[in-house]
């Protein structure tokens, strides 16, 4: 039987898959699947809104293959899990504000 992974179909358009505001001068926080160069990329960006309205993406962020992405997903539990035992975090998941 043949992977289903192994050649996964090509993406016409990002996928956003959450977004979020990161603070109050109107950037926000986004978690897309995309595709590079034939590659499939988990990009977790920050944006800005422009004058005009819209959201445009900022060179802070970064991009990983989403082969990746079960260990990036493992990173971020741990870091959640620690942030909660120091207190940083309540246990709803959001920061002090």
């Amino acid at each position: 039987m043949k992977d289903p992974h192994a050649n996964p179909p090509p993406l016409a358009e990002p996928v956003i898959v959450s977004e979020f505001w990161a603070n109050r001068r109107g950037e926000s926080i986004r978690v897309q699947l995309s595709e590079f160069k034939g590659r499939a990329l988990i990009d977790v960006r920050k944006y800005f809104t422009a004058k005009d309205g819209t959201l445009k993406p900022t060179k802070k962020g970064f991009a990983i293959a989403v082969a990746r992405l079960p260990d990036l997903a493992s990173g971020i539990g741990k870091a959640l899990s620690k942030a909660r035992d120091l207190g940083l975090i309540g246990g709803e998941g959001r920061g002090h504000e």
